[in-house]
């Protein structure tokens, strides 16, 4: 896929200043998460300005999907990168990435202050009570079509791997991305495709992830940060919301840059601001060395996007087409999507006040049976805290 083969050149290339201020609208505007961005850049590029073909859309949809990280990021990096090569992917990608990121490093400087007023403290107390709703919802959206896919592999194997990343997300802490590393890796051995044998493609994240994992945690500080997010950067298997149980473990229990409530809040405001819920590693960053924490752990998160499409993006049909690359996803993916899932009962552990549990089980009926939006029942609970506090109710500590 050579972004400058006459096959597939739009007619008349957009100037960068126009990759810009469309890319830079659509990080603005793009509540909702990754189903709300793909369908403003299909808009876009497919069908009101024809820069891209829908065929080749859906082939760049598709192969984000197969790689780690956040997938709608990895989107609007490469089609920026189909109509300008790599300065439109540097372009297109930092405009639809910090508008965002400007949002949530000035929400988390008054969430997550030393003395936050008490309405604002409520809010955050009233929004993460739902945040283990959204766990599960975003599982529940995800299953179907994993499921689906798993006619192609096997569905002995499936539930296991969704069971081994549930338990895991629920017990395991930071060693969670141990399970999924070995969970792809174990379906690569069932098949019998060996990364780098037979001309198979081979796996560059998977093999240093442990030692890394290893001297960052040892050395602490901001090595340990740039860990952290290199997890939610590299190992986002099936999501973005699998970066939640990566992160809590390490950011509340292990390095205690926060408590599980400002962790909560931190969660909450990855989803109510627009562009990709990874935006929640700044949040991380920031409780743990204040703005430049949250410029680095964005930093590291999103490095591997602009990796994965600059230096994979003309081999993307031979990435789709690899034995060892779906092979490994098989495995890690369905892991993942039981991590999203576990995620919900550390969520869920970490609320203390009884009107937070209520706020919870309505969360889960405005979500899975009333089939409202993650923004609108944020919103809801966080209207719920501040009217409980008015009430003169209690809130978490």
């Amino acid at each position: 896929m050579d972004p400058h083969a006459d096959s597939a050149a739009p007619a008349i290339r957009p100037s960068l200043a126009t990759l810009m201020r469309e890319w830079g609208r659509i990080g603005c505007l793009g509540f909702g998460g990754p189903p709300t961005h793909i369908a403003m850049f299909r808009q876009l590029c497919v069908e009101r300005r024809a820069w891209i073909t829908p065929h080749d859309f859906e082939d760049a949809i598709a192969v984000c999907n197969l790689l780690p990280g956040p997938a709608s990021t990895q989107l609007s990096i490469y089609c920026a990168w189909r109509l300008r090569g790599r300065a439109g992917a540097f372009v297109g990608g930092l405009a639809f990435i910090l508008p965002g990121l400007v949002a949530i490093l000035a929400l988390s400087a008054l969430f997550l202050a030393g003395s936050t007023p008490r309405w604002v403290r409520a809010a955050g107390a009233g929004a993460g009570s739902a945040v283990a709703a959204v766990a599960v919802h975003a599982a529940a959206g995800l299953l179907p079509a994993s499921w689906q896919r798993a006619k192609a592999v096997s569905r002995l194997r499936w539930p296991l791997y969704l069971a081994a990343g549930t338990v895991g997300a629920a017990t395991l802490g930071p060693w969670l991305v141990l399970l999924l590393l070995g969970c792809g890796l174990i379906e690569l051995a069932v098949r019998g495709n060996r990364p780098g044998r037979h001309g198979v493609t081979r796996l560059p994240a998977a093999t240093p992830a442990p030692v890394l994992a290893a001297s960052t945690a040892a050395a602490g500080g901001l090595f340990a940060l740039a860990w952290v997010a290199l997890k939610v950067g590299l190992l986002s298997y099936g999501g973005g919301f699998v970066i939640i149980p990566l992160m809590q473990a390490d950011a509340v229990d292990h390095y205690h840059w926060m408590s599980a409530g400002q962790f909560l809040d931190a969660v909450s405001l990855g989803q109510i601001t627009p562009g990709p819920v990874v935006h929640t590693a700044a949040a991380v960053g920031y409780a743990a060395a204040g703005v430049g924490g949250g410029l680095l752990a964005a930093a590291v998160a999103f490095a591997p996007s602009f990796v994965f499409i600059l230096v994979g993006g003309p081999n993307f049909d031979r990435l789709r087409a690899s034995p060892s690359v779906r092979s490994f996803l098989d495995g890690a993916g369905p892991a993942a999507l039981g991590a999203i899932l576990g995620s919900a009962i550390p969520l869920a552990r970490a609320l203390h006040e009884p009107w937070q549990f209520l706020t919870l089980a309505g969360a889960l009926v405005l979500l899975l049976a009333a089939r409202r939006g993650v923004v609108l029942t944020l919103l809801a609970t966080a209207a719920i805290g501040i009217v409980v506090a008015a009430a003169g109710g209690p809130l978490p500590i």
